[in-house]
């Protein structure tokens, strides 16, 4: 997945602010065990809930002016002079598909009740509704679909709760859900879970290597929709699990993929390279009942997420994937706070404040 649109990082942002604008007024030093050694936790003073707002309302003015005509998000006219591999015209596709509905899912958590905020909702809703279920992937060895898909669900889950009262809206929406599901299976690996690319065999039923955080990220989507009554289908999630659990390792880092299995200690395989998928992973075992991924443990990845925040913001602007060090491209310190607010919401309430 590449991080390449400013629009893209702006949706992450706008929900990590969403899922943070609920800081206390103080936080007190409290200790924490991170590899069995007792760390203090910085004392970080808290952001005025005034400041969070006005970032969140530039974020929202933002996505409005930089929404496209036709309802959506994204373009692949940014590239700064570097061209990755996006078969067209399907990469674009599921980079647009992605790109529009976190924007959206962002708008529908955050955004105020003003006309012009509910238009911009309405248009990306409407592209949505005619274009997600004809996503598929670009070619034998480029499956990006899958991250529209998974997020294509997410924004559902919210437009879902948008149209609470309208039966025939909510019924269409959860049709539209049901048809992740079918592409999500379509276009599982053989081995389980998910990969974006394919360079196997390019079967009909992909061979990619299971990846990490793209399950992460699509189990995630998944517990939402089951939130809202709709059962993704069981084998798949089991799958995805197993394929997840595969690749964890017992200090709660990841492989970047399964097929880093026999290198387990290469650069992004090492903390400061699970640095921006930990969090995404941790949360979506979590979410599916891996007892496991304790407080302790999201809390552990919350403290590392600040304390190391260097090794993500280095690589955060660079243009060339995985350049920097820990091999950490620039899309890992979006993806990283994204997941972070996420895993930051399964901590008790009155836990939270020491990471927020």
């Amino acid at each position: 997945m590449m991080v390449r649109n400013g629009c893209f990082a702006f949706a992450f942002i706008l929900a990590l602010h969403a899922a943070f604008i609920q800081v206390g007024n103080a936080i007190s030093q409290e200790l924490i065990s991170v590899g069995g050694e007792t760390r203090i936790l910085p004392d970080v003073g808290t952001t005025e809930p005034v400041v969070l707002q006005a970032a969140i309302d530039r974020g929202i003015q933002f996505l409005i002016e930089d929404q496209n005509p036709n309802g959506s998000w994204g373009s692949a006219t940014k590239t700064k002079g570097l061209n990755i591999f996006a078969p067209v015209p399907g990469a674009h596709h599921a980079f647009r598909a992605g790109t529009t509905s976190l924007a959206l899912a962002a708008l529908l958590e955050v955004a105020p009740e003003d006309p012009a905020t509910q238009a911009t909702i309405d248009r990306a809703e409407a592209w949505l509704f005619e274009h997600i279920e004809s996503l598929r992937r670009a070619t034998g060895d480029a499956i990006y679909n899958v991250w529209g898909h998974a997020y294509a669900i997410q924004a559902l889950t919210r437009l879902h709760a948008r149209h609470t009262g309208d039966s025939e809206q909510q019924k269409k929406i959860v049709g539209l859900i049901r048809n992740q599901f079918e592409k999500l299976q379509r276009y599982e690996s053989v081995d389980g879970g998910w990969g974006y690319y394919d360079f196997r065999y390019q079967a009909n039923q992909p061979t990619s290597s299971s990846i990490s955080f793209v399950n992460g990220a699509v189990l995630v989507a998944l517990a939402e929709a089951r939130e809202i009554g709709v059962e993704p289908p069981k084998r798949m999630v089991d799958r995805a699990i197993a394929a997840t659990e595969r690749q964890k390792k017992s200090d709660f880092t990841y492989l970047y993929g399964e097929y880093l299995k026999d290198r387990p200690a290469r650069e992004i395989n090492r903390a400061g390279g699970s640095l921006g998928r930990s969090q995404c992973c941790n949360a979506a075992l979590r979410l599916w009942g891996d007892k496991s991924i304790t407080d302790d443990v999201i809390k552990t990845w919350l403290y590392r997420l600040y304390v190391r925040n260097g090794w993500l913001d280095i690589g955060r602007k660079r243009p060339i994937p995985h350049e920097s060090w820990l091999q950490v491209a620039g899309y890992f310190y979006y993806f990283g706070h994204y997941y972070g607010a996420v895993s930051l919401a399964q901590l008790p309430p009155n836990q939270r404040a020491p990471y927020q």
